[in-house]
């Protein structure tokens, strides 16, 4: 009877190990698993309070991408070359601007050019040429009867328009209109408009502010909405300077909001500026992930905030305002969510301080930054206090004129058409962009040496280093040991699954399903297909359930005796993660930054095992998965093959066309943009980072992720490399097949087998 109790007690306590996961059998040489609650949500919440304090370091960090030199005016000024050419550079400011003599008044029979008249000045409806087809446009503000004392170009916030800001229409206080202040204070102002923030479907999908919908695009493909807009006023700036003449008038910019960033960027960017006011922007830029997305810079935080900015205007003088800043709250609608708040005034006054100390004394930084303070950082913009400094810095011998009467507005233009035409020329410069985009590539991977296979892996290792470092973006930290905790979660007929936690760096881990088949020999090797999900998924959807995307291929290949790991990615809980992008960014990083050393820390683990060969891991991912497939593999050689399935297309077309119905440009993906992808790698290009391991697409003809031609289009580029030009055609792939966004399992699983050295199941009758 004793013998009884005991079996049936000890069946009964193995049955329990197996339903409760946590307490259930660790994986040989692992600790216990005890975790509850949901990993994935924990793995997202850990990267969140990762990347916050990657984010504060990042001041201390910048230090080490600037060599200035404090010797002279002129050594500090040339030592600032290289940050000069890197803010361009980020900003997308790369075009050559088009030269011309003057501004063009913008007039007909029915519509003269003059639109208005104030005290001691005129307004004139202007635009003038930029780069390629774009224009700038807005208001000319000149003096009557005399010289203008100084020229101005005053900025507009992005929900202001130059007419506001002239005192012609309403919806900011008289004393506000700075552009009709300098006006009647003896200055030619020029202003130009800017892109609004205005919400609005587009293409019946996605709700994104026209900023927004204009920056997805130009990111993509190496520019910047902040680039076009600052071409625009370094553009007044070419005129100002080609139309002096014999005058000595000084130049200087002005800005509230948006255009705050603006004069501030274009004043470092460009030292023909004199003087600056930037009012109700000035502030530390911890935060910037929370501001609308069109002021995501990739890698600006790396070497510039505020201070760095403003350490590059002197010994010019640059005067801040802390004052009340535009306000709102954007919501989550298929853009990005956002906010803009006031700067507080101690954050206004700590980056000053900052920004002083990065000046060479002998320059005199008191000097170069005065602090206006407009009620405590919370009344009006623009001052008459901040005001008087602007020109007396100009060098300006008269205070602001007394407030005059209103200007007259002589004949109103319709500046709904004309935000239209500057939306249209941005978007048509984006679009001759992505047509050129192939070209440019082309040129960037012409040092790719072809000619033998040894002299291939030697000439491709510059490109994988450039898409570590400023394509994926990579975080200088030794991982931390495994401590590998597991639990046994599944226990099937051919196969065993274990949930797997390994440490990577302090706040982020690493998490997935280990599925180990039963029919292991003792000292026997097998090989691994590490196997990702896609969007919003997890490892317990492509393990068990038959998910109609993944159809259980972790186990299913379990079942065929490959030893699998589904890894969980970061891509899950919508706004969460897509927001870990936003962090990422402005450090020059990306998701994949974290995501690329989880799966070094798995396939490092992997290896270790001793039912592993660490000579035959393969990777496999689907949808958000195959995006996985094309960027892990070039940065984890241990995989010795890749697989993307569901997502191979024409990827730079696929983010910046704003014609194609399958573009991101108007869906709810706001984190999927990648700066300079069309200067650098289309998925061809990622795939030559992979070559020459082997490389297969799996492509359903009902995928509605592109259309079946931008799929052969972008292959034939890889088939062309490794059959063509490397002879190694064996080694790529593609199957097709009549279905849609899912694994099909035929030739892929074909292909496991064949470059992984494992035999295939006999056929079934």
């Amino acid at each position: 009877m004793r013998v009884l109790l005991c079996s049936i007690a000890l069946t009964l306590f193995n049955a329990y190990q197996i339903s409760l996961g946590a307490e259930g059998v660790a994986y040989p040489g692992t600790a216990p698993l005890t975790w509850e609650g949901d990993i994935a949500s924990r793995l997202v919440e850990g990267v969140d309070r990762f990347l916050l304090t990657e984010l504060e370091k990042s001041i201390d960090r910048r230090a080490r991408h600037w060599r200035r030199d404090h010797s002279s005016d002129a050594a500090y000024q040339q030592s600032l070359e290289p940050n000069r050419q890197r803010l361009a550079h980020i900003t997308g400011v790369r075009d050559g601007r088009v030269s011309f003599d003057a501004l063009e008044l913008l007039g007909t029979t029915s519509q003269p050019a003059m639109v208005g008249q104030g005290a001691g000045y005129k307004v004139f409806a202007v635009r003038w040429p930029v780069i390629g087809d774009i224009h700038g446009e807005g208001l000319l503000l000149t003096p009557v009867n005399r010289e203008p004392v100084a020229d101005v170009i005053a900025i507009p916030d992005a929900d202001l328009t130059p007419e506001a800001i002239a005192g012609l229409i309403e919806g900011i206080p008289p004393s506000s209109q700075y552009a009709r202040r300098l006006a009647e204070s003896g200055c030619r102002v020029l202003a130009p408009m800017l892109i609004d923030r205005k919400l609005e479907k587009r293409n019946g999908r996605a709700n994104l502010t026209s900023r927004e919908y204009l920056y997805r695009p130009a990111f993509e493909l190496g520019r910047h909405l902040i680039g076009y807009e600052l071409q625009k006023i370094l553009a007044g700036v070419d005129w100002f300077t080609n139309d002096a003449g014999a005058r000595d008038a000084k130049i200087g910019v002005i800005g509230w909001g948006e255009g705050g960033l603006l004069s501030l960027y274009a004043t470092a960017l460009d030292p023909r500026i004199d003087a600056a006011l930037v009012s109700g922007y000035f502030d530390t830029r911890q935060n910037v992930w929370q501001e609308p997305i069109d002021r995501n810079i990739y890698g600006l935080l790396e070497q510039f905030g505020d201070a760095e900015l403003a350490s590059m205007v002197a010994p010019r003088a640059l005067v801040i305002e802390a004052a009340r800043g535009p306000e709102l709250n954007l919501p989550s609608e298929g853009g990005a969510p956002a906010r803009l708040a006031t700067p507080r005034l101690v954050d206004v006054q700590t980056e000053v301080a900052r920004a002083r100390a990065l000046i060479p004394t002998i320059l005199n930084p008191d000097k170069c930054i005065e602090l206006v303070t407009s009620d405590s950082g919370q009344g009006d913009f623009a001052t008459p206090a901040s005001m008087n400094a602007f020109l007396h810095h100009l060098g300006v011998g008269a205070q602001l004129s007394k407030l005059g009467e209103k200007p007259q507005y002589l004949l109103k233009r319709d500046t709904e058409e004309r935000h239209a035409r500057q939306m249209r020329e941005i978007d048509r410069h984006n679009q001759a962009l992505l047509l050129e985009s192939p070209y440019v590539r082309t040129k960037f991977m012409k040092k790719l040496d072809t000619s033998s296979l040894e002299k291939y892996k030697e000439s491709v290792e510059w490109y994988r280093d450039y898409f570590r470092n400023e394509t994926i973006g990579h975080f200088e930290y030794d991982k931390l040991p495994f401590n590998a905790r597991s639990r046994k979660s599944y226990d099937e007929v051919k196969w065993t699954g274990y949930e797997v936690v390994l440490d990577v760096f302090p706040d982020v881990f690493a998490y997935g399903i280990l599925c180990i088949p039963k029919d292991i020999s003792p000292g026997e090797r097998r090989p691994v297909v590490v196997c990702q999900h896609g969007l919003e998924g997890r490892p317990q959807d492509i393990v068990t359930g038959d998910h109609a995307a993944y159809h259980d291929f972790a186990s299913k290949l379990a079942e065929r005796g490959f030893i699998t790991f589904a890894p969980q990615n970061l891509y899950i809980f919508q706004d969460r993660f897509r927001t870990l992008q936003r962090k990422s960014n402005p450090i020059k990083k990306t998701l994949f930054s974290v995501i690329v050393p989880q799966h070094q820390q798995i396939v490092a683990w992997l290896s270790s095992l001793d039912v592993v060969d660490p000579q035959r891991i393969g990777f496999y991912g689907l949808s958000y998965g195959g995006k996985s497939a094309m960027r892990i593999p070039p940065l984890v050689p241990e995989y010795r093959l890749s697989i993307c399935s569901a997502d191979f297309n024409e990827w730079v077309w696929k983010n910046a066309s704003s014609r194609a119905p399958h573009s991101y440009v108007w869906t709810g993906e706001y984190e999927i943009f990648e700066f300079d992808l069309g200067s650098t790698f289309n998925y061809a290009e990622m795939a030559a980072l992979i070559c020459p391991r082997p490389f297969m697409v799996e492509r359903g003809h009902f995928d509605g992720v592109a259309p079946d031609e931008t799929v052969a289009y972008e292959f034939a580029k890889v088939r062309n490399l490794y059959n063509a030009r490397l002879g190694i055609g064996e080694r790529c792939e593609l199957e097709w097949f009549v279905g849609p966004h899912t694994i099909n399992g035929k030739g892929t699983f074909r292909f496991l087998h064949k470059h992984l050295e494992w035999p295939e199941p006999p056929a079934e009758e």
